[in-house]
């Protein structure tokens, strides 16, 4: 065991096991170079709970480095959007957001380790994050003792749902982009509809990874389709340093197609290991959102002759479809340069709501914040989508049903959404192309 995972273990048992204190001697907001604070101290937290009564005190807890940063840095930048819009509009609760980030580096432990800070250094009301499932159960055992709202724009496995009908997260739970068992119905209906009978899995082994495949499985089966290592499936470990036995395990049975449930970094040297192996040819690669970027077909690389050794394969991600959607669209591209990624729709609206809850109770903390969150989120009320309209409406007590970028945002009783799926395919220059939308 090393220092620092002992270190990080001790934080994190130190967290569960304590309430949170409240830094009330505290002259200014923790300042770092992470950090964007407003200009007043907090003076005032509900009693027991994460955040403070005058002032929205908001976290960030994404991959930035790691296996997802491709996909986590971009989720970043919209939050970095969203804080920046609403405080030049007035702010939350007639004050600047302070708004902290942190790295999780797609690391658990990194993960618990950012959510101790923000909470007992911090004190933030509400947390938007993880992408990782992994990263966010280990900062959920945090944040929910701490009466910490967590709002993901991108944890999508199914043990979340599970949890929350045992009532383990006591209402601090919820996600912008809709759970995997409905992703998983997509892409088995999906895998289906292209002729595929015989499929085998592979995934990451971890929540994400395992509660994908579960679903699918189940998914595909009821279709009438068969899972050809059902009985011994193929799950690989991100931390491996050879994956020629987990490739094997997948493409070895001469599958019609592979579902492959992955991170850019690891699950590129398993396909890559397979392609070396010459297993690949004639099966089909089914893919998600975890490697829905540009970078991960180029990691990859090319077959002898030049051609990309992924070109073709196809795969679904959560699709954004709200009414703000162009407006957003635009508006992002104009202040970053960059077209809207994989969940960043959805990062921009869990920021949003949080807001606008916060403002809804006249509170930043954490239990005002979960009091307002579906009240803002859905129906009845009046629809708006532009965030500021949503503040101002809400400040002078008017009912509001917040229509988001990447959907209508309508939070069950769990703290999930439903949503619809783009599929995207690789295209033979490496660009990624959305062909089709489907539905679960």
């Amino acid at each position: 065991m090393t220092k620092r995972f002992f270190s990080t273990l001790c934080l994190a048992l130190l967290a569960i096991v304590t309430t949170i204190w409240v830094v009330a001697c505290q002259t200014s907001p923790p300042v770092g170079s992470n950090t964007t604070t407003s200009s007043t101290s907090p003076t005032s937290t509900g009693s027991g709970s994460g955040g403070v009564n005058d002032t929205l005190r908001l976290g960030a807890i994404l991959p930035i480095t790691g296996d997802l940063s491709s996909i986590g840095a971009p989720m970043i930048k919209s939050i970095d959007f969203l804080v920046e819009t609403v405080n030049k509009c007035g702010g939350v609760l007639g004050k600047p957001i302070a708004y902290v980030k942190e790295d999780d580096r797609t690391d658990p432990p990194a993960g618990a380790e950012a959510m101790t800070k923000l909470v007992k250094v911090d004190n933030v009301g509400a947390v938007v994050g993880s992408f990782a499932s992994s990263v966010s159960t280990a900062a959920l055992a945090i944040a929910v003792p701490n009466k910490v709202v967590m709002i993901s724009p991108g944890s999508t496995s199914p043990v979340f749902t599970e949890r929350a009908k045992k009532g383990e997260f006591q209402g601090y739970w919820y996600r912008t982009a809709p759970p995997d068992t409905y992703q998983a119905l997509a892409l088995a209906n999906l895998a289906y509809k292209k002729g595929a009978r015989k499929v085998a899995t592979l995934v990451i082994n971890n929540d994400y990874g395992v509660g994908f495949e579960k679903a699918f499985v189940e998914a595909f089966e009821k279709l009438g389709g068969t899972i050809v290592n059902k009985s011994k499936p193929t799950r690989y470990d991100p931390k491996a340093t050879t994956f020629e036995a987990e490739a094997k395990g997948a493409f070895g049975s001469k599958p019609d197609a592979v579902a492959a449930i992955l991170y850019p970094d690891s699950g590129g040297a398993v396909i890559k290991a397979a392609f070396e192996q010459g297993l690949t040819k004639d099966v089909k690669i089914l893919l998600t959102d975890g490697v829905k970027t540009e970078d991960f077909p180029k990691l990859i690389g090319n077959t002898p002759d030049g051609k990309l050794i992924l070109a073709g394969a196809i795969g679904t991600v959560p699709g954004a479809d709200g009414k703000s959607l162009d407006a957003f669209t635009k508006s992002y591209k104009e202040k970053t340069g960059q077209e809207i990624g994989a969940f960043v729709p959805h990062s921009y609206d869990a920021a949003a709501l949080v807001a606008i809850a916060a403002e809804a109770a006249k509170n930043g903390t954490g239990e005002g914040i979960k009091s307002k969150l579906r009240e803002v989120a859905n129906p009845p009320g009046q629809e708006v989508s532009d965030v500021c309209e949503a503040i101002k409406l809400v400040k002078a007590g008017k009912d509001i049903d917040y229509q988001g970028a990447s959907g209508n945002v309508d939070l069950d009783e769990y703290g999930d959404v439903k949503g619809s799926y783009d599929v995207w395919e690789v295209q033979p220059d490496g660009k990624i192309k959305v062909i089709d939308r489907v539905s679960p």
